[in-house]
């Protein structure tokens, strides 16, 4: 009797011991989940930056707008250009200092430079009779177009080159700031740097973007 009743005690206590350990695996599996998530939560919580393009803006989105130099409220992009009496395409849009989407009046277009530069009058011939006439030197045409850059209120010139070189020669490793432009000309084409992006322009009024820029200050292939 006595080694059944131990059998029986015992045989309770495992039962006993197998409930809890059934319970405690039971009660982890959503605790390990719940955590898995709070990670994903937490991996998904880190600042996310989309910086977007005038372009791609809706055209009721409010963005911090500036008149001058000067904040004048929140404003949609064409409300903002109307306060600064230009085109849309004049605003540049982009992160300010405070992390909030802010358009900002880009830097205006330099005057074109000269089409060709100006020569000293030829000299006035002098009558030593009779030459011999000497055969026209060759005169090597350089490839590309005439690339050139604005700096210190004037224009200078880089040399004779295909669009993608000019606009590596101007921009590569330089980055500007929000509002800021650094110009340039291919040809009869300007060519403007702003945040993120290089753009052209056949009128110097209204700009395409030809080329992205990298945060490294890299310039991609132009397209």
């Amino acid at each position: 009797m006595e080694n059944q009743r131990l059998v029986l005690i015992l045989g309770g206590v495992a039962a006993v011991l197998t409930a809890v350990l059934v319970a405690m695996l039971l009660m982890g599996g959503p605790d390990d989940d719940e955590g898995r998530s709070d990670d994903t939560a937490s991996e998904r919580s880190g600042l996310q930056l989309d910086v977007t393009d005038p372009e791609t803006l809706s055209a009721d989105q409010q963005l911090r707008c500036f008149v001058g130099g000067q904040f004048v409220g929140m404003a949609t992009l064409s409300q903002c250009a109307e306060r600064n009496g230009i085109a849309s395409q004049a605003l540049d849009v982009g992160l300010d200092a405070r992390g909030e989407l802010t358009a900002i009046p880009f830097t205006p277009p330099p005057a074109l430079p000269p089409l060709v530069e100006d020569l000293p009058p030829d000299p006035v011939p002098v009558d030593t009779g009779p030459v011999e006439p000497r055969p026209a030197p060759q005169v090597q045409q350089a490839s590309g177009q005439r690339c050139m850059r604005h700096v210190g209120g004037e224009w200078r010139e880089v040399g004779s080159m295909s669009l993608g070189a000019c606009v590596q020669s101007l921009y590569s490793g330089r980055c500007e700031q929000l509002g800021g432009a650094a110009y340039g000309r291919w040809g009869d084409t300007t060519l403007r740097l702003v945040p993120g992006r290089v753009e052209q322009s056949s009128d110097n009024t209204n700009f395409r973007t030809i080329a992205p820029q990298a945060r490294d200050c890299s310039i991609g292939d132009v397209r």
